[in-house]
């Protein structure tokens, strides 16, 4: 008989492909970044001129943990929608958890940039949780991050070059952060089937 519905912390570079997975893992998905605060948020974390979306302190952990235990234990939450290119919440909309599929257990993928940070709380909160943080080439991901951004039109040109140049530098550094938070380091084709693998279990 399946077990109680697993939890996927998906993290990894912006642009590494984690939504993509997200979307066809056959899971429930939650934007992580549907949690990041208003750009005017007075207490908001700043690189040079422009805010830094890359701390931690730029998002509210907390809400996104209380939506997931809120969606595990009642069924249904409501989660904020942000526009990335205002750099604010715009609406709500309503997750839902489904019936399981017969055979298989339930799965929810919350995904981005900041999943490693909820590892452990979500573990010490006796949820089945897994964290991991999804590696690819950095060259390939700097390009498809750039050309992501820039056709969704999410901040200024030369800020996306300045961003993206300084996330290609930062990234080995932030992936043995996520290790040593409770994220294994695995390639989109393994994470897929670690994915696909819980929800047989």
């Amino acid at each position: 008989m399946p077990g109680p519905p697993a939890l996927v912390l998906l993290a990894g570079p912006s642009g590494s492909g984690k939504s993509r997975l997200a979307r066809v893992s056959g899971c429930v998905s939650v934007r992580l970044d549907d949690f990041y605060r208003d750009a005017d948020d007075a207490d908001m974390p700043r690189w040079g001129e422009i805010v830094d979306w890359d701390d931690p302190h730029s998002w509210n952990g907390r809400a996104a943990i209380a939506a997931i235990t809120t969606l595990l234990d009642q069924g249904h939450v409501r989660v904020p929608v942000y526009d990335i290119s205002l750099s604010r919440r715009i609406g709500w909309h309503e997750l839902v958890l489904p019936d399981a599929p017969a055979g298989q257990r339930l799965c929810i993928v919350a995904e981005g940039i900041f999943a490693p940070e909820l590892v452990r709380p979500c573990q010490e909160l006796g949820l089945e949780t897994r964290g991991i943080w999804l590696s690819r080439g950095g060259p390939l991901v700097f390009v498809l991050r750039l050309v992501r951004d820039l056709r969704e039109h999410r901040k200024a040109p030369h800020i996306l070059l300045r961003r993206g140049w300084a996330l290609l530098r930062k990234e080995p550094a932030q992936r043995r952060a996520a290790e040593a938070k409770g994220c294994e380091t695995l390639t989109m084709r393994e994470a897929a089937a670690r994915i696909k693998s819980l929800r047989r279990s």
